[in-house]
């Protein structure tokens, strides 16, 4: 590890020691590590194939117009069941354990965080393991979506829809309140993996009136945010330097 990165990480150790009340707001970068990519990122690839992009696809008036192509690009690019936690989401994980980290706001579907073992989750945009029957509201794990052929349907006839914000859906407003409520409470906010362009993750930051601002991330976010500390870096590589005492 180069001398600039072991002080950084030293940086952020003392922060931690010296915090008791450490929220986590993540997006995908904190889940690359675990093999699953920014959908965005499918862009170029999708659009050899299709005359759709991924914004268009993952819209509620395409999923409403078009549900088959719909799930052709939900089950192949944001659906990755086989993935495992990576150090960062164990880390943060430990962290709440012990009784340090107060909450994990992500903006990720794929539910990692409660893999690792993470409780306090709050998820912004919803969850691919969760599933609901439109007709009749019966709930569906995301197995059987992913091995669903074509469009999954109920037992009632009726199409299923993932429990995932699509674009032009707004989020869930209690759960809005309760991320903005850690924040507000919060004495060390640490942002990983996300560049905040999505609104209104970045708003949500205003709301931190801790003591340290902390930026894990290989984007411009921390001049944006004003960190403290910024490293940038693989967010699971520096996590998981981190020793959590009490483990």
């Amino acid at each position: 590890m180069e001398e600039e990165s072991r002080h950084e990480i030293e940086r952020l150790q003392q922060m931690i020691d010296e915090s008791q009340k450490i929220v986590f707001f993540g997006g995908a970068g904190v889940s690359t590590e675990s093999g699953i990519p920014d959908f965005r990122s499918a862009d170029g690839l999708y659009q050899q194939n299709y005359k759709y992009t991924p914004e268009q696809v993952v819209s509620h008036s395409f999923f409403v117009r078009n549900p088959e192509a719909f799930y052709e690009f939900y089950k192949e690019k944001m659906m990755f069941l086989e993935a495992e936690p990576n150090p960062a989401h164990e880390k943060l994980a430990q962290l709440e354990y012990v009784g340090k980290l107060t909450a994990v706001i992500t903006q990720n579907i794929d539910g990692l965080h409660q893999k690792a073992g993470s409780e306090q989750v709050l998820e912004l945009h919803g969850s691919i393991h969760r599933n609901y029957c439109q007709k009749c509201g019966k709930f569906y794990d995301a197995a059987t979506v992913k091995e669903a052929e074509g469009i999954p349907r109920c037992i009632c006839g009726g199409i299923i829809k993932p429990d995932v914000v699509l674009y032009e859906e707004g989020l869930d407003s209690s759960v809005i309140r309760r991320a903005i409520r850690a924040i507000s409470e919060a004495d060390m906010l640490i942002i990983g993996g996300t560049s905040l362009v999505v609104y209104p993750a970045a708003g949500f930051i205003d709301y931190f009136h801790g003591k340290h601002l902390v930026v894990i991330n290989k984007s411009e976010t921390a001049k944006t945010v004003r960190a403290e500390l910024a490293i940038s870096a693989p967010i699971g590589e520096v996590l998981g330097a981190i020793h959590v005492s009490g483990e």
